[in-house]
């Protein structure tokens, strides 16, 4: 499979060289803003005279066409999905930014519980401006985790993944990284409905996964990290990322080069080390509203108290409706762990969606079915256990003004689990949390 990806490497590079005809596509151009177009026939159609960042208006786009701005890496989101940014235009660069701050009371549960205060939170900048044919999108993102997260991580049961004074760690969700991206992004039309992509990241994330679930928006009301996180889109930070693809009418397939390592303790760092993993995916925009992807990869050495090296499988469905005063955003996504070493395989279900309706109201649900062979690491002989995650909750922004909005929201999480963890977790353990959520307004533009 290796040299498949250097082939493909190859590939795009000469492609992307030998194509300079026939260009009618800038690959990220924004959507027409009137929600009024999603019932209407796909076709290209020419951007209004609107301030939205990013491209060349002038240039035909088509409506089903996913924006860059709304998420890390080189994932595609709906074209439909709304946008909290703040933008400007400063001699020729079109500036954005946008990012969340939950700041909340966190009660997990049963005997292996806790209850701590903290805040969930990133930032993302990016500058955007037009190169030769193309556009080069810069980006930053930044979290403050290691400062709001309590020691040692957000307390969540039946969560595992990386480590903590070199134990591993267990009923925690670890902070995110002070650098989560810090990545390149440059497109370039080579001829009608089709153009190249080039990826390049000291800090971001490779071809691998849906949508990282910070950014994808039916998770957008969500303040906790999915169960099945590290069987799905733990890659979103990867110290050192190349990525390039080929982009084909609706349908998109990319191929990395990364360093799959697991970032260590020291959120403040970026610890470079070989690209010796690598992933490739296939997506497709079907519409406005639907955007779906399979990826597969091989991640070397992930884990820094495992050995060995884990192949992963991922594929999702994202779904977003908008409708008067509000829109409606679901996903589905599987994913698949198989760990070499011990030659086992660990799978991921996850269903969540959020509706915002009246303008002010949300109402969101995670459900997620996992396999998790970290709970007790002094046991390794134990099997691994299938949990059941089931959130529910709802938020209303008391604050909506131009430039800003804030949320007061609530959510609940029941369990499900084997007997045999009884002893350890209670017999029905039930976790909530109550937070108050800062972000940007509402953009009133689709990117």
């Amino acid at each position: 499979m290796r040299p498949l990806i250097l082939g493909f490497f190859v590939i795009n590079l000469w492609v992307s060289c030998a194509g300079a005809q026939d260009v009618v596509v800038e690959a990220h151009e924004s959507d027409p803003p009137d929600q009024t177009q999603q019932n209407q026939p796909e076709q290209k159609t020419d951007m209004p005279d609107t301030d939205m960042p990013g491209m060349d208006m002038s240039q035909p786009v088509p409506v089903w066409m996913p924006s860059p701005h709304n998420g890390s890496g080189t994932g595609w989101q709906p074209a439909a999905t709304s946008g909290h940014l703040w933008m400007k235009s400063v001699g020729g660069w079109d500036l954005m930014g946008h990012g969340v701050v939950f700041a909340d009371y966190n009660q997990q549960g049963g005997p292996r519980g806790a209850g701590k205060a903290e805040s969930v939170n990133w930032l993302m900048l990016m500058e955007q401006h037009k190169l030769g044919r193309g556009s080069i999108l810069f980006r930053e993102m930044f979290s403050a985790e290691s400062l709001t997260a309590p020691h040692p991580g957000f307390p969540e049961l039946f969560q595992t993944g990386e480590t903590y004074h070199g134990q591993p760690l267990v009923d925690h969700q670890h902070p995110h990284n002070v650098f989560s991206e810090l990545s390149l992004y440059y497109t370039r039309p080579i001829r009608e409905k089709v153009s190249w992509l080039f990826y390049g990241a000291a800090a971001g994330e490779p071809a691998l996964g849906p949508v990282a679930y910070m950014h994808r928006a039916s998770a957008s009301e969500l303040p906790m990290a999915p169960l099945s996180h590290h069987l799905q889109d733990s890659t979103h930070i990867s110290f050192g990322v190349i990525t390039t693809g080929i982009v084909v009418d609706r349908f998109r397939i990319e191929g990395s080069v990364f360093n799959g390592r697991e970032p260590d303790e020291k959120r403040y760092s970026i610890q470079f080390a070989a690209l010796d993993s690598w992933s490739g995916r296939l997506s497709v925009a079907a519409s406005r509203n639907w955007t779906a992807q399979y990826s597969y990869g091989r991640l070397e050495r992930p884990e820094a108290l495992e050995p060995g090296s884990q192949r992963r499988q991922t594929a999702s469905v994202e779904y977003v409706r908008p409708f008067a005063s509000g829109s409606w955003a679901t996903s589905a996504v599987w994913g698949r762990v198989h760990k070499e070493v011990e030659n086992r395989n660990l799978n991921s279900y996850l269903l969540e969606t959020t509706a915002n309706f009246k303008s002010r109201n949300y109402a969101f649900s995670r459900m997620e079915l996992v396999d998790k062979d970290e709970l007790f690491p002094n046991n390794p002989s134990l099997p691994s256990f299938r949990i059941g995650a089931y959130t529910f909750g709802g938020a209303r922004d008391v604050v909506q003004s131009r430039l800003w909005q804030l949320a007061l929201g609530a959510d609940v999480t029941f369990y499900s689990k084997a007997s045999t963890l009884d002893s350890a977790y209670g017999n029905n353990p039930i976790s909530f949390q109550i937070f108050l959520r800062a972000r940007p307004a509402l953009s009133h533009h689709d990117h």
